[in-house]
């Protein structure tokens, strides 16, 4: 394979989070026992085998691989990605997808998918995705990968199998619909996009920014520009109840060990346990 990117990977309870982030660089992210990904800044070689990317925004850092990758898959014979872009900004990536046909002189294929907040798409019997609007200087999402499976309706737990399978076959509806959060993407948000979706506190991986951490840097300013700072997290550190949170996304003015010790010294230690800083 070919190793023409970094990549970092981190398992947790059957899923391997793959990727990397870092602002106004590059951020890509793959979940392979899931089949999909999010956000395309770069293209690793090891991601051409997944079919289905979700896009947060249209920021260079997290999209600027989409060409690349809807040609290479083309190249390699596979069959056309599915990617879901927000949709105001639909028919711009298939301009910029055109524009790269007529430069590259190869086709570009792919089903592209608008989404807006509330939407829904069922990726299997099992897995269903939400969207969520996040808080950005441009038109931004979030999305919500749900476990779903069919439980015996409470009113029915105990009755004789023979006369479930008799209502059954009446027609009548004799399960009930059970959703788990199992993984959240924010992209880039201000903080006032965490809270506009619940689910972002439940899921049991939340992938998000905390793109600023120093206490001098003026919180209004970042919030203006569509990010979150470490006192964000901090002040909403009671209602986090994610197994794992990978924190992500961090500027390029900060070393590796600044993010590292300012989230030890500050972190409440309940929450510190759970997090995975992506640097």
């Amino acid at each position: 394979m070919i190793d023409n990117l970094p990549l970092r990977s981190h398992y947790h309870r059957g899923l391997t989070i793959e990727g990397y982030s870092r602002a106004a660089v590059q951020t890509y992210w793959r979940i392979p026992e899931l089949k999909l990904g999010f956000d395309l800044g770069g293209s690793p070689w090891s991601f051409m085998g997944t079919n289905t990317f979700f896009i947060s925004h249209g920021h260079l850092d997290h999209m600027a691989a989409l060409p690349v990758f809807v040609a290479r898959r083309r190249m390699m014979k596979m069959e056309p990605p599915t990617i879901y872009v927000p949709a105001q900004i639909h028919d711009e990536v298939w301009k910029m997808l055109n524009a790269w046909r007529q430069l590259d002189r190869g086709r570009m294929i792919c089903n592209l998918v608008p989404v807006s907040d509330g939407d829904e798409f069922e990726l299997s019997r099992e897995r269903v995705v939400t969207v969520f609007d996040t808080v950005h200087t441009v038109p931004s999402v979030g999305y919500v990968v749900w476990d779903r499976r069919y439980k015996l309706k409470e009113e029915l737990v105990g009755m004789a199998e023979d006369e479930i399978r008799k209502r059954r076959m009446a027609g009548e509806e004799v399960t009930r619909e059970a959703r788990v959060p199992l993984v959240c993407y924010c992209g880039d948000t201000a903080p006032d996009g965490l809270d506009k979706c619940p689910p972002i506190y439940e899921s049991r991986v939340l992938i998000t920014e905390m793109t600023f951490f120093r206490p001098e840097h003026r919180k209004e300013k970042i919030h203006k520009f569509g990010h979150t700072h470490l006192d964000d997290i901090i002040e909403r550190a009671e209602r986090f109840q994610n197994e794992l949170i990978i924190l992500a996304h961090f500027s390029t003015r900060y070393h590796e060990n600044q993010v590292r010790r300012a989230v030890e010294k500050r972190l409440p230690e309940s929450l510190r346990e759970r997090v995975e800083l992506w640097v």
